[in-house]
């Protein structure tokens, strides 16, 4: 489905991307193994305010922390409703609860449920594996709450994508169907090759074309510092497993964005494997643009839709 275009605040919001975090990640990803301060953005993210009526709790899991989020108005997370179990973005590496913070909790209002954030484990300390593990962590965590799958719904923005998608494929090989996956602008595979190839690789608002390349080299690393049975860690390609069985699936991406290829990309594959899915692509915007609701209309608009997909979901 395509959206309307940009609005003036929506285009605004994208050049302030193109002429601050372009050119700081173009400089970035020339040197990727430099010890960048990559947990400064969610520090920051910390000065700014809940929005009114929040209620946040923080959870304890076995290696990681997360944050049970509900917007005001929204009752508690008992296990007999709707829950989200939110993977933030931020390429593997940055991001978390607080840069995430107020557009969780909108996500919160609009699907009338409760969202867990999980802060999973980052590169390059640790894998992306691990990070996958720690998302596992926090649904076994919401199922021993009380919920059953179908009360569950999957999402995630950027790599968020790739930790939803993945996560989905754990749970259906033991036999677990969440009620949904949601993303907004996923990364659904490591690899760069056809991400490469795709004309807005040059024209992203957000990435320079080298970003993802020395994305790569870091998850490499890292999968290569992690041991699992005596061996590096094999990276985990989501596309690779899409089979019958997984949840129904809602995309939305910007159409001016890289990751538009990996949003039609799995789209085509899940539709192949007669999975449900429904793509929105909305014309302009940035890279995660829902992060600038309430300012930009439109990331409302996506927030909003979204939140009653949960609802439909899991009704």
């Amino acid at each position: 489905m395509l959206e309307d275009g940009p609005s003036m605040a929506g285009r605004l919001f994208a050049l302030l991307a193109m002429t601050t975090i372009r050119p700081a990640l173009s400089i970035g990803c020339r040197a990727p193994q430099v010890p960048w301060p990559f947990g400064a953005v969610d520090m920051v993210s910390r000065l700014m305010r809940p929005a009114p009526g929040t209620i946040r709790a923080t959870i304890a899991l076995p290696n990681c922390t997360a944050q049970l989020v509900r917007a005001a108005g929204v009752l508690p997370a008992d296990g007999t409703r709707s829950v989200i179990l939110y993977l933030h973005g931020g390429a593997f590496l940055t991001c978390g609860v607080n840069s995430h913070g107020r557009m969780v909790t909108a996500l919160s209002r609009f699907a009338d449920s409760p969202a867990l954030v999980v802060n999973y484990r980052m590169i390059p300390k640790h894998s992306v594996g691990q990070a996958v593990d720690d998302c596992y962590d926090a649904y076994q965590w919401l199922r021993r709450k009380g919920y059953e799958p179908d009360q569950i719904v999957l999402a995630g923005d950027s790599a968020g994508g790739y930790l939803s998608l993945a996560l989905a494929e754990r749970l259906r090989d033991e036999g677990e169907l969440p009620a949904a996956v949601v993303t907004m602008s996923p990364l659904f595979e490591i690899d760069n090759e056809s991400r490469a190839q795709h004309p807005n690789i040059s024209t992203d608002a957000m990435f320079p074309p080298r970003a993802f390349g020395a994305l790569v080299t870091l998850i490499e690393a890292a999968a290569k510092r992690h041991v699992v049975d005596g061996r590096p860690e094999e990276i985990y390609e989501p596309l690779d497993h899409v089979e019958t069985g997984l949840p129904r699936t809602l995309i939305h991406v910007s159409g001016s964005e890289v990751l538009l290829n990996d949003a039609r990309k799995a789209a085509h594959m899940l539709a192949a494997a007669g999975v449900p899915v429904e793509v929105h692509v909305w014309p302009g915007q940035m890279h995660v643009f829902q992060l600038a609701a309430p300012t930009v209309k439109e990331a409302t608009r996506s927030l909003k839709q979204i939140g009653a997909y949960i609802k439909e979901a899991t009704w």
